[in-house]
């Protein structure tokens, strides 16, 4: 196994390089400021005027690899980009390369009918509009998404839709006009053949926002986590994705490189607050030494960059196997980058969160809130212990007694 990137892709990882140090750091406080303030559910200005420099730079729409509609890139390849768009808040979004939208594209490209594709695809891609993906619901355990119990019933030539979603990540945008919604089109089938994915209007009569959810405090304004009530909504027949009773199927297509996306962001989160860490401890004088002097801290430093590199070396291996044997024979890389990720991520951000004292907790850094979004991405795309689970699995079917 040997990472070597094309010089096109190394172009590309410097010239991300240098527009996220021109561009996108200098902004980060315009951006916190609209997100905490009183237009904070209207779209980001700044994120709005650094995009079209994204699209002049050649840094738009970077992922979707095997296709022509993206940069043509490998999974392998769009990782480090991934990594570094990953160190700001704002960073995917002003390259639309950031979630659930990506997610959701791959979806629509590989699975929608042309009219779905000209009707949301085509927008999606410009960066006009935005998208959520309606899974997770709150009356059931939709770790196993078995339990889902939303339906999508035929009639005629529509299909009607009703059940209660959460957690919809996007649905709070002004501009998030469609949804990608999972639910049973026959609950009598096989276990893995009850789920459909079909493409609903946000603003189909039915669709109603109940409330936003707030993660740990923080809205996550003006992106945001909805309550959704889809209540007798009804589509055109062609919304169905793929086929009845292929949900499952389109969801591991979904979320195979979602998860490397996810996982080499946190991995830039996890790097930028290393250097946080030792920027505050070598300017912070405590007991007669600066606290960089401190051997707890050195070892937490030292600590933090071991986690780092062990967690990004398996991200890439988990991509560069997709690239080269497929998502279903990488589903043991995939499942492990998913639980090392968000938790390197985590212990990383709360040594950094520890080395700046009480500043660590304000929302004068962007420690607190980076771990906020970091922890909820040990639930995201199934939690620690589903991954274990199918790990240890696995590791029990190679084993001979």
């Amino acid at each position: 196994m040997h990472f070597e990137f094309s010089p096109r892709t190394q172009d590309l990882q410097q010239r991300l390089k240098t527009f996220m140090a021109e561009h996108v750091y200098p902004n980060e406080s315009r951006y916190h400021q609209h997100c905490t303030g009183p237009d904070r559910w209207q779209p980001v200005p700044v994120i709005e005027e650094l995009k079209p420099l994204a699209k002049q730079a050649g840094l738009w729409n970077l992922f979707l690899p095997q296709s022509d509609r993206g940069a043509g890139l490998t999974n392998l390849e769009y990782a480090p980009l991934c990594e570094i768009m990953g160190r700001s808040p704002l960073g995917p979004e002003v390259f639309n390369c950031s979630a659930p939208d990506t997610g959701n594209m791959e979806v629509f490209e590989r699975y929608a009918s042309p009219e779905l594709k000209k009707q949301y695809l085509e927008p999606l891609l410009a960066g006009e509009i935005r998208s959520c993906f309606a899974m997770t619901e709150p009356r059931v355990a939709s770790s196993d998404a078995t339990n889902i119990e939303s339906s999508i019933v035929r009639e005629g030539d529509e299909y009607v839709i009703n059940g209660l979603k959460w957690w919809t990540s996007g649905a709070g945008d002004p501009r998030c006009k469609v949804s990608i919604f999972m639910g049973k089109t026959d609950p009598t089938a096989a276990k893995h053949k009850q789920q459909s994915m079909i493409v609903v209007p946000m603003d189909a009569p039915g669709v109603k926002i109940l409330r936003m959810l707030p993660v740990f405090g923080y809205e996550q304004a003006p992106h945001g986590h909805g309550e959704v009530l889809f209540e007798n909504v009804r589509v055109p027949a062609g919304n169905l994705l793929l086929g009845e009773g292929r949900g499952f199927e389109i969801a591991q297509g979904r979320l195979g490189p979602g998860r490397i996306h996810h996982c080499m962001r946190l991995i830039g989160v996890a790097e930028r607050a290393l250097e946080d860490m030792c920027r505050r401890v070598k300017t912070r004088t405590a007991f007669g030494k600066t606290i960089a002097e401190q051997g707890t801290i050195r070892a937490d430093i030292a600590t933090s960059r071991i986690e780092i590199e062990q967690a990004r070396l398996l991200t890439l291996k988990a991509a560069w196997l997709m690239d080269t044997v497929g998502n279903k024979a990488a589903k043991a890389e995939i499942a492990m980058i998913k639980v090392v990720a968000p938790n390197v991520a985590l212990r990383v951000l709360d040594r950094a969160i520890q080395a700046h004292g009480a500043a660590g907790v304000s929302p004068d850094f962007e420690l607190a809130a980076a771990w906020a979004n970091s922890r909820t991405l040990r639930l995201a795309d199934g939690p620690d212990e589903v991954h274990l689970e199918s790990i240890a699995r696995g590791e029990l079917s190679r084993t001979l007694l």
